[in-house]
């Protein structure tokens, strides 16, 4: 045991990502164990984050950002320097930055002698087009003195950047979200104005890096078989700007012709949907093609519902063979095949109870105690 820690965990927004999500439940896990933990973000909308944690939260006002996406980044930097600047508040033992723009701030305020170090998740790694971006992914991570990753995978790339980092892996509520049926389900389909027959959830919006111009091939493929199946995109609020791919996107979806009607593009959802939305769901489409490690297999897989994922890691540090529906990813052919199989009884009473217990093996609690070994170095770094 360690005395109790005061962090300022950071993210990069107040929306439903991924790694928000990860910050988030890892607060509020920390808060359990007995540390003081403040969840920050840049609040451009006024909204607070999407769901009230437990765990202390401050939601920093800032402007509206430029349209131009470098630009927007950089001002959200600044906005989160300009923050911490204040010595009332820099009252923390531990500042944990979990993207690119947190990152940026505090290796801006260790620069200037206002922290003395700082721990950093690396949940993935992105490529942009423009250099100043690149450079700056780099300079969020590199000045860091501890590192965290979510999956071996991108642990092997900080090796081979000579950075040495703590796996820590995801959890899942298995409280929150569980088999559990009710007319809930059947409400929520009727907002969302789906028809009856097969759903297909996708989540992460409309990007290229979860593949879903092949989720939509692969879709087109399947309607041969299954003419009734429908294709939920949900969530894509995100900072990046994938607007071109999302053009693409919507020039394949009008190739569909009528069958386009069976794509319902429904956005963010409400945090307090989202497990029945995945109770709603005959299976979790997610080949992705760059992940860190995939929160919502884990999210899906304890809502009872069969996950179709990439044959690529992280997927194949934690699932075995039989825990999932595997597809290649580069191959739309493979994808829809995949969503076949996962209507399949014999298939679906294979993965579900598989997936029910890989689900209950991921905590939130052994995420947060992953950290404290860490933290506890840090501390008396910053101590001696």
């Amino acid at each position: 045991m360690i005395r109790p820690l005061r962090i300022a965990m950071l993210a990069h927004s107040t929306n439903p990502r991924g790694g928000v999500v990860h910050a988030m439940q890892l607060s509020e896990a920390l808060t359990i164990l007995g540390h003081e933990v403040v969840l920050h973000a840049p609040d451009a909308k006024g909204t607070g984050f999407f769901r009230t944690p437990a765990c202390g939260t401050m939601c920093i006002p800032v402007e509206p950002a430029p349209a131009d996406m470098t630009a927007m980044v950089e001002r959200r930097i600044s906005d989160y320097v300009r923050h911490f600047e204040s010595s009332a508040a820099r009252h923390f033992d531990i500042f944990h930055a979990h993207d690119g723009i947190s990152g940026n701030a505090l290796a801006t305020l260790k620069q200037h002698s206002l922290i003395p170090f700082f721990a950093r998740t690396v949940h993935h790694i992105d490529q942009f087009a423009d250099p100043r971006l690149m450079e700056l992914q780099d300079r969020s991570i590199d000045p860091a003195d501890i590192f965290f990753t979510v999956s071996a995978a991108w642990q092997r790339v900080l090796w081979d950047r000579g950075l040495n980092a703590t796996v820590v892996g995801n959890g899942v509520d298995v409280e929150r979200f569980a088999p559990v049926w009710s007319g809930e389900q059947t409400a929520l389909r009727d907002r969302l104005k789906l028809p009856p027959g097969p759903i297909f959830l996708s989540i992460g919006g409309v990007e290229a890096r979860k593949n879903t111009i092949g989720i939509l091939e692969a879709f087109r493929q399947l309607l041969a078989v299954r003419p009734d199946a429908l294709l939920v995109v949900a969530g894509g609020a995100s900072l990046l700007d994938h607007s071109g791919y999302q053009e693409e996107f919507r020039s394949e979806l009008a190739l569909l012709h009528d069958n386009a009607a069976a794509v319902h593009l429904i956005g963010p959802v409400a945090d307090d949907d989202m497990p029945n939305l995945y109770r709603l769901a005959d299976a979790l489409v997610f080949p992705s093609l760059k992940e860190g490690f995939g929160l919502v297999v884990l999210e899906a897989m304890a809502s009872g519902v069969p996950v179709i994922v990439s044959s690529i890691a992280p997927f194949t540090e934690y699932l075995t063979a039989d825990d999932a529906i595997w597809c290649d990813p580069h191959h739309p052919a493979s994808i829809a095949e995949a969503m076949a199989l996962s209507l399949v009884p014999r298939i679906r009473e294979r993965v579900i109870p598989c997936g029910l217990e890989v689900a209950g093996r991921f905590s939130w609690r052994r995420v947060a105690e992953a950290h404290l070994s860490a933290y506890a170095t840090l501390k008396e770094a910053a101590n001696a």
